[in-house]
């Protein structure tokens, strides 16, 4: 004798499993707004609000929003990132890499 399930149940079943596998995935690969500075490497701040949401700048991709950008960590040290930055975005008002915010007086180079 072979038991089996009424074939209503096992397309519920299906449909069940390939909806939460698409739900994970989905959450899995959505990118994260630019706001959530907490996980970014590179955190700076502009005087002017990005003209751009993204771009390239010093060998990484920066994420935007309003005065914000974020990055991941790159090759380069924290001052030629800021100062390549500062070329694509316009003048930097605060440069933070890893928590540590850069020294006044390196800003003001990184800007000039």
């Amino acid at each position: 004798m072979t038991l089996s399930l009424p074939r209503l149940t096992n397309l519920s079943a299906i449909a069940l499993g390939l909806g939460y596998t698409a739900l994970t995935f989905g959450a899995a690969l959505a990118p994260a707004p630019a706001t959530a500075a907490a996980g970014a490497y590179y955190v700076a701040e502009l005087a002017a609000p990005a003209s751009e949401s993204r771009t390239v700048a010093g060998g990484v991709a920066w994420s935007c929003q309003g005065t914000t950008c974020v990055a991941n960590k790159g090759t380069s040290r924290p001052m030629r990132m800021c100062r390549e930055l500062q070329r694509e975005m316009g003048e930097v008002t605060a440069f933070t890499t890893d928590g540590e915010a850069l020294e006044a007086d390196k800003l003001a180079r990184c800007n000039g």
